[in-house]
């Protein structure tokens, strides 16, 4: 199969193969595609928490993307198409990694005349509404960089609800957010459970009131969530064992209910269930959407195991109270017991909402502290996108490129997509499942910090620990080289290569990213020679000079961020993220951009999904799923777009 399929701004689509799909039961294809219908009914919920404007701008320029028919030849068409493709691919308006929104490359007064002459009854005018008047709203969020410019502001000092164009709150101040969440805080104090405070609702203020409009089934997002409701049912009748029914029984009440203790007993019931091979992820999930760091974006996966691959994420979970006993932190914050860590590497089967296009390739859940401290949690790591990542980068000459050395070089052909693999396992599975908040730390004490020290405490560990001899035992590396060629990658990408997708003039803002930015920073000034940037021939590079100095330096940070994490220290956090992991050096990045231009290389990949159809007998009964991988990029999107709308 060809996995990569076609390129626009700095973007290029790659497919993924669901390999072993064919072995599955009828029963197991007929939920995922169930599961898969699911994950597709949540697209529009993404979109508009993404922007408030980002459906009815999506809406507009699809009608003019199909129905304006006699320019297509012309620069200001081909210019909005690829805005229009942008938008698509980032779920709205701001770019899907950096947050800031895009600029458009066609006029204000071409998008006005091609509006005039498409077919009215298609856009999403509201009613009573005019063209004019449509375009007097929208055009100024569209062309004017000064209108609600970025979708996440994190900038140190500033009111990160009101400069951020998510539309996870609507009328209140960052103060009036963080003071209405602390009192629902200290009225819950005493529960041994308490809620993800604020995660399925949008803060509202009404006749100067504060309140939360909850996402459920006869609230907001509500015919969206309804359809969700309806394929989970049918997802429920072909469940593979009771347990699994019990699960999206809950979810199914969540949905209805919105009650956050109801999903509190849905991700104890999901952590626990084991037997099954498929397995699905369907909410209001991550907050790294929202400055505040407490609002759920809507995503959805729909996976099953990859049987062979698993061996390897087996093989670190069920040693993982060994991992937790000889970490480098104080004792105080590690786990005395370490209950319930499973991991499985799997193949995607349908990917929605935040995570489509682009997605992760390890995910761990639940992400509430006093659920993985007492029922443990699920890591995975995504066996087919990461084959998809790797099959697309060799051979591209971006190692060659920026690599010091031939013997770097070689280092990490032998070894780097095995250890890039192992340490995602690690990240997943143990880093984010390892250590413990002290007794009465709150765990959103960190605020907009906490999702970068979160990253970085569980990259730490992947890094400490995939240099262990323990790895060699288990036979998960196969000599005490290998983790050498992770290490290398890891300094330069944090130092100098993950530049190629920050704008010229732009701090670092993505969670991942800064993450990286602090780990290679602080470990470059506290290791005196351990890491060097060599110039050549007018070229920088990294040089490490020591890799077993880097571990310990790995060490030493570990231990601070999950110090960081168990007191809650704010400024703490504050004060390493705003020195290592924010500032870009203005040289280093005009020259990484400028080598990496020559290699006409998309620095960020997403990816076209499997289209699955259902094959009936003459009873009318379900007899196979066809996958088919052809569906070309605007087409998918445009049939979403089609079949999935329910907001709008």
């Amino acid at each position: 199969m060809n996995y990569s399929d076609e390129s626009f701004a700095d973007i290029q689509l790659l497919r993924y193969r669901l390999n072993g799909f064919e072995q599955l039961s009828l029963l197991q294809k007929q939920l995922v595609y169930y599961l898969s219908k699911a994950t597709l009914y949540g697209r529009d919920i993404t979109f508009d928490q993404f922007g408030k404007y980002n459906l009815r701008i999506r809406k507009m320029l699809e009608v003019v993307y199909t129905d304006f028919t006699i320019d297509h030849d012309s620069a200001d068409f081909r210019a909005l198409e690829v805005y229009l493709k942008r938008i698509w691919f980032s779920n709205g308006i701001y770019h899907h990694y950096g947050s800031e929104k895009f600029q458009p490359a066609f006029s204000a007064d071409y998008l006005r005349r091609a509006l005039m002459q498409v077919d009215a009854r298609k856009l999403p005018l509201r009613s009573g509404e005019t063209i004019e008047q449509m375009c007097d709203e929208l055009f100024p969020v569209i062309f004017d960089p000064t209108v609600l410019p970025k979708r996440v502001n994190k900038a140190d000092g500033e009111d990160l609800i009101q400069t951020s164009a998510c539309n996870f709150y609507d009328g209140v101040t960052q103060e009036e957010a963080e003071a209405f969440y602390a009192r629902m805080k200290a009225d819950d104090a005493n529960n041994p459970a308490p809620a993800s405070y604020g995660l399925n609702s949008t803060l509202v203020k009404r006749d100067g009131v504060v309140q939360e409009d909850v996402w459920k089934a006869d609230g907001r997002y509500g015919n969206a969530i309804r359809h969700i409701i309806y394929w989970l049912e049918k997802a429920k009748t072909v469940a593979e064992n009771p347990h699994q029914q019990r699960i999206l029984e809950l979810l199914i009440k969540y949905y209805q209910t919105g009650d956050l203790q109801v999903f509190n007993d849905y991700c104890i019931e999901w952590v626990g269930e084991h037997e099954g091979r498929v397995d699905f992820v369907n909410g209001f999930i991550e907050v790294y959407g929202d400055p505040l760091a407490l609002k759920g974006s809507w995503e959805g996966i729909v996976e099953y195991k990859d049987l062979e691959a698993t061996k390897r994420t087996q093989a670190i979970s069920q040693n993982a109270q060994w991992f937790e006993d000889h970490s480098p932190v104080d004792p105080r914050f590690r786990k005395p017991q370490v209950k319930g860590v499973t991991a499985n590497a799997i193949c995607a089967a349908m990917l929605g909402g935040d995570e489509y296009p682009s997605t992760a390739i390890g995910i761990n859940l639940p992400n509430a502290d006093w659920i993985r401290a007492e029922h443990g949690s699920k890591s995975i790591t995504i066996s087919n996108i990461t084959d998809a990542y790797n099959k697309a980068a060799h051979g591209n000459g971006f190692k060659e490129e920026f690599v010091i050395d031939k013997d770097t070089l070689a280092l990490i052909d032998k070894y780097g997509d095995v250890c890039d693999d192992l340490h995602t396992d690690l990240h997943e599975c143990l880093g984010h499942g390892s250590g413990q908040l002290l007794p009465g730390t709150d765990p959103d004490a960190l605020k907009a910090y906490g999702n970068t020290i979160e990253e970085a405490r569980a990259d730490l560990f992947g890094l400490y620990y995939i240099a262990d001899d323990k790895l060699i035992e288990l036979g998960l590396v196969p000599d005490g080289e290998a983790y050498k060629s992770q290490y290398y990658s890891y300094i330069m990408n944090g130092l100098m290569t993950q530049l190629i997708r920050i704008t010229p003039g732009n701090q670092i803002e993505e969670a991942h990213m800064r993450n990286r930015a602090l780990i290679a920073h602080w470990c470059y000034e506290h290791g005196g020679d351990v890491i060097r940037m060599e110039q050549r021939e007018g070229k920088t590079y990294v040089r490490i000079t020591d890799y077993q100095a880097l571990r310990q330096l790995f060490a030493r940070l570990l231990a601070e961020i999950q110090r960081i994490k168990s007191e809650g220290d704010y400024e703490a956090a504050r004060q390493l993220v705003e020195r290592y992991a924010v500032k870009v050096d203005a040289n280093l990045h005009a020259e990484v951009l400028e080598r990496y231009k020559k290699l006409n290389l998309a620095p960020y990949k997403g990816f076209i999904n499997p289209q699955m159809t259902p094959v009936y007998d003459d009873g009318g009964k379900v007899k196979d799923i066809l996958l088919t991988y052809s569906e070309s990029y605007a087409h998918q999107m445009l049939r979403y777009s089609s079949e999935y709308a329910t907001l709008i």
